[in-house]
């Protein structure tokens, strides 16, 4: 959908004033065209007196949603210290009375060529350094549609068990109830999930959303895109990279002799893998349902 062709969405004034005010100059859109690609969002590449950027907007959406994926977008930029691209923000806007939007960086796409596998492996794991004290981040925020609770927490355990797992059950009963023979199983899991998984470990900056549809190869090298991103146990960051695949042997012998993962970190990946198969029933429904109870059963 064009700008153009909708003058009514009401967008291409606030994205000029926003980009104006970014710029300290007038800036002026002088053309637009759709983008594929976007199972959620609309988006076009935009040509303006300043230069090319990449303007994605939705109206039908949580008010927040590109506000939130801004700030990702500004911490993952501080993370990867120009071992591995970013796009750059150069505005968000709120839902309001006209549609929410986020301009970022344009970045021409090009087909993947020798190295690049290697450059994401190695570029991620550099992210996967940037750390912090606590698990969680600065605000709610989305992976897909569904609202991520980030309120911070020491325990990686707690966190997982609380923030992911059990705020997740909790949304998916109001939505998509599940049998109680299931959420019995549920709540044992629940109860087991400190003898799984470390309770502490040092949270680390993840994408939190990374299947090989939120990265892109561009003329400038592998780039990391729409990302949903937290401070977590960077295992989290593989459950759902080993959950669609899209990701090389040479992608991850490159991030290892960057930053080893534990020899054992496969042992707890179909555990953190949960999250995703409940996110995608919440959202989805259907055979995620029994995936994700299987899931459940093997690790109780």
């Amino acid at each position: 959908m064009s700008l153009f062709q909708n003058k009514s969405l009401g967008i291409e004034e606030e994205v000029e004033k926003a980009l104006s005010k970014k710029f300290g100059k007038d800036v002026k859109i002088q053309s637009s065209g759709s983008l594929g690609g976007g199972c959620i969002n609309h988006a076009s590449k935009i040509k303006t007196n300043v230069g090319e950027f990449f303007l994605k907007w939705n109206a039908n959406c949580a008010a927040d949603i590109f506000l939130r994926e801004a700030e990702s977008l500004k911490e993952m930029n501080k993370a990867a210290n120009g071992e591995i691209l970013v796009p750059e923000v150069y505005a968000s806007k709120m839902v309001d009375n006209t549609p929410g939007f986020l301009v970022q960086e344009f970045l021409p796409p090009r087909y993947s060529k020798a190295g690049d596998d290697e450059k994401l492996g190695a570029g991620l794991a550099v992210i996967h350094k940037y750390t912090n004290k606590n698990n969680g981040f600065y605000n709610d925020n989305y992976c897909g549609a569904t609202q991520q609770n980030n309120r911070w927490n020491k325990s990686w355990a707690e966190f997982f068990r609380d923030n992911r797992l059990g705020f997740l059950l909790d949304l998916i009963q109001d939505e998509r109830p599940l049998p109680a023979t299931e959420m019995q199983a549920y709540e044992k899991l629940l109860a087991r999930i400190p003898t799984l998984i470390p309770e502490e470990s040092t949270p680390v900056l993840i994408h939190g959303d990374l299947w090989s549809g939120n990265y892109m190869i561009t003329e400038k090298g592998p780039a990391l895109i729409d990302p949903a991103s937290y401070y977590a146990d960077r295992e989290m960051e593989f459950a759902i990279m080993t959950m669609f695949g899209g990701f090389s042997q040479r992608f991850y012998d490159a991030y290892n002799s960057v930053n080893p993962l534990f020899s054992d970190w496969r042992d707890r990946n179909q555990l953190y893998q949960l999250y995703h198969v409940l996110n995608h029933y919440y959202l989805f429904g259907g055979g995620y349902q029994s995936q994700a109870y299987q899931i459940a059963r093997y690790y109780i």
